[in-house]
């Protein structure tokens, strides 16, 4: 079935010229974000897509920081390509901020069609990109939204005279709606159209501004059709559903997003899956005060640093030792934290069986 790589073979030979910037481009330039450029592109330098990726080829690919492994074809299509190989590429940033538990990455692309798309890099295997994740559901104006506005802001007075696009997959996708929500009137007036791919929402004191309910006028929010990640948090936009190849969480993958010609393969409804984790998770989220999740997601957190390990890969690599490192870890916290952390999974176990049993007569 066919998907982004396809597309890029498929219509990588006609410019923005002959067949204007669509969803499926959206899709694209975020993830594009995602690649690994930390080696290959230098500060403030302006470069051609094309050229990028003839340093890509040059490295050796089991040493870079792939998070995907479709990202390793996606990379050389666009470099070849006429559509995205001239575009230029600009302003890549990637900051670990563990004391600030700040994940934020991004780049922006100068486009043919006198626009530029800024992109925003989702969440990476960073432990601390995780938990920056897992703080959404307690706190509003996390680190990396603030870090997405202050990078927009930079980006719009460098390029005074462009309108902009900007979006991003999963946590990207959030951030590009925070910045486009909270910048000056100014530049909200330039920006164009924000891209949210099946990224959370937020909590209720960002949807309820005025801010956000002027910008969403201008958000397009795609999400597979048992979607999870795309449907937490609160939105408040529309959304279209795309049909994907891949079941349940999986689906978050957007190499799975099915498409024809210039558009996504629509689905008419979401699935029985999607709609009850929705369900689950929202009446957990309302059981639950900020404050005592805040504490859980703390405590788990501080659990799995006790390990040292840095990314979900460390963790992984060597998971017999971490492993024991958690349990003990675990097994020293005190009785009242343990007792906190039991009740509040009780209350979402107990959330999902009554879905389960209210959807039997549904």
């Amino acid at each position: 079935m066919p998907n982004v790589c396809d597309y890029i073979k498929w219509r990588g030979d006609l410019s923005l010229e002959k067949s204007e910037f669509n969803e499926i481009d959206n899709l694209i330039l975020s993830r594009f974000s995602y690649l690994p450029f930390d080696t290959i592109i230098k500060e403030n330098e302006v470069i051609t897509i094309k050229e990028l990726n003839e340093r890509f080829q040059k490295e050796d690919v089991s040493k870079l920081p792939i998070l995907w492994k479709d990202d390793v074809d996606l990379f050389p299509l666009m470099g070849v390509s006429k559509r995205y190989g001239e575009m230029l590429a600009t302003k890549y940033i990637n900051k670990i901020d563990i004391e600030q538990e700040k994940q934020f990455s991004a780049i922006t692309v100068l486009m043919p069609d006198d626009t530029i798309f800024v992109s925003y890099r989702g969440t990476d295997n960073t432990i601390v990109g995780w938990k920056e994740d897992f703080n959404m559901s307690f706190k509003s104006h996390i680190a990396s939204q603030i870090s997405a506005k202050k990078y927009l802001e930079i980006i719009a007075k460098e390029y005074p005279d462009k309108k902009i696009k900007l979006g991003g997959h999963s946590k990207g996708g959030n951030i590009a709606v925070y910045a486009a929500t909270f910048v000056s009137d100014e530049i909200k007036d330039r920006i164009i159209n924000v891209y949210n791919n099946d990224g959370p929402g937020f909590c209720e004191d960002v949807i309820e501004t005025a801010e956000y309910q002027e910008m969403v006028k201008k958000v397009h929010t795609y999400i597979p059709q048992s979607s999870i990640i795309g449907r937490l948090m609160n939105h408040k936009e529309k959304y279209t559903v795309v049909e994907s190849t891949q079941k349940g969480i999986m689906q978050h993958d957007l190499y799975s997003w099915q498409l024809l010609g210039n558009n996504f393969i629509y689905s008419n409804e979401l699935t029985d899956s999607s709609e009850f984790i929705d369900k689950t998770i929202k009446g957990w989220l309302e059981n639950i005060e900020p404050s005592k999740r805040e504490q859980v997601i703390d405590v788990i957190f501080e659990i799995l640093n006790a390990t040292d390990a840095q990314t979900m890969k460390d963790l992984k690599s060597n998971w017999f030792m971490n492993a024991k490192t958690i349990l003990t870890t675990y097994k020293n916290i005190d009785n009242d934290t343990k007792e906190m952390i039991s009740q509040t999974l009780n209350t979402l176990f107990k959330i999902a069986k009554n879905n389960i049993q209210g959807s039997l007569y549904e």
